[in-house]
């Protein structure tokens, strides 16, 4: 009794205090709070997407630098000879990526305002020649390396013959000095050899001035003269027909001619008398466009190549020398016309074999 008595009282002090009606009203004043400041917020940030993947981009760029310091430092401790062939092998790799995006950037120059490849600049002409040529050697490795774990096989032949099938970008440089004057010596071998060939063909010109010209140029290369530029211009009209033209060669003589270019002998004569021809015409567009920039605007390193390209070992000469004997070059090739590229062609042999006592 007295407990329900009790249960009572609470149950109207209760009731006097809350009622229904207010009760509901702060369940309806809660939910508009609710409604009006939006879900309760977290207590962490959150970047944007595209922060998240800058960020995680620049970790792993650092991570990697990090990981490839110390991994460089490894081999340079442990392994100092593959050290320096791995980081030749990579600057190798960067030199070339680098030409060939060079190389696209100029073949799309010249599709979009329709030049021709003697339009362009030297740098532009000697790069794509340049870049050709690499990509000519680079593919035979492509090749070979097709077949199942043939890149393997291709990784010894790289490493064991590094000159025939490497490019310049991957020898080191003594390699580079050493493999120059190998290849140098091989065309050096057939200078002797043309020179012999001129002498044969002397009884067949028709022109008794021309016969006496070109008989006293081979005298004085014989004795180890070096010939002047007029010597050489003499025998301009020599060198247009038959039995010194381009058209006229015979197979043998055009044999020894490509291996004083440094080109494959390898080949039946009317694809010899092409790619002589060939390249001699890309030589020539080159020693015009060379005559607009000037001798005096190339580096020594480009001195050197426009030198060696054209028959001369510049590898152990002074730069004024090869400046000199390239200014001396160009008189001659920019007064020759198409007709008479091949005197240009034997000028290879016939202005750089007794230059400064290059011939031993």
């Amino acid at each position: 009794m007295a407990l329900s008595r009790v249960c009572w009282a609470r149950a109207a002090l209760w009731g006097s205090a809350v009622t229904p009606g207010s009760f509901v009203t702060r369940r309806l004043q809660l939910g508009r709070s609710v409604l009006a400041w939006g879900a309760p917020r977290s207590s962490k940030l959150h970047l944007s997407p595209k922060a998240d993947v800058k960020s995680l981009i620049s970790y792993v760029v650092t991570t990697t630098k990090v990981i490839n310091g110390k991994y460089h430092r490894f081999l340079g401790r442990h392994f100092p000879r593959f050290y320096v062939l791995y980081t030749i092998f990579m600057k190798g790799l960067q030199m070339f990526w680098a030409d060939a995006k060079k190389a696209r950037r100029i073949k799309t120059n010249m599709w979009k305002h329709n030049i021709k490849f003697h339009q362009l600049s030297y740098r532009e002409m000697e790069h794509l020649r340049q870049f050709r040529q690499d990509v000519t050697k680079c593919l035979f490795l492509g090749i070979i390396s097709i077949p199942p774990f043939a890149n393997y096989l291709v990784f010894l032949l790289m490493y064991l013959f590094p000159r025939q099938l490497l490019i310049q970008h991957f020898w080191t440089p003594k390699q580079q000095i050493d493999f120059l004057d190998i290849y140098h010596a091989l065309r050096k071998q057939s200078h002797l050899e043309i020179i012999s060939y001129l002498e044969r063909v002397i009884p067949l010109i028709s022109d008794a001035g021309l016969q006496w010209h070109l008989s006293e140029m081979c005298t004085k290369i014989q004795r180890g003269i070096h010939p002047a530029i007029h010597d050489i211009l003499a025998l301009r009209k020599c060198f247009c027909s038959h039995p010194l033209g381009m058209n006229q060669l015979q197979a043998l003589h055009m044999k020894a001619l490509s291996r004083a270019m440094l080109l494959t002998t390898y080949l039946p004569p009317p694809l010899l008398r092409h790619r002589l021809k060939t390249h001699t015409t890309v030589i020539h567009h080159l020693d015009r466009a060379l005559a607009k920039l000037g001798v005096a605007q190339l580096t020594a390193q480009e001195v050197k190549s426009a030198c060696y390209l054209r028959g001369l070992n510049s590898t152990h000469i002074a730069e004024d020398r090869c400046r000199t004997w390239l200014g001396e070059w160009l008189q001659i090739s920019c007064t020759l016309k198409e007709a008479e590229l091949s005197l240009l062609l034997h000028n290879v042999v016939l202005l750089s074999i007794n230059y400064l006592g290059t011939r031993r």
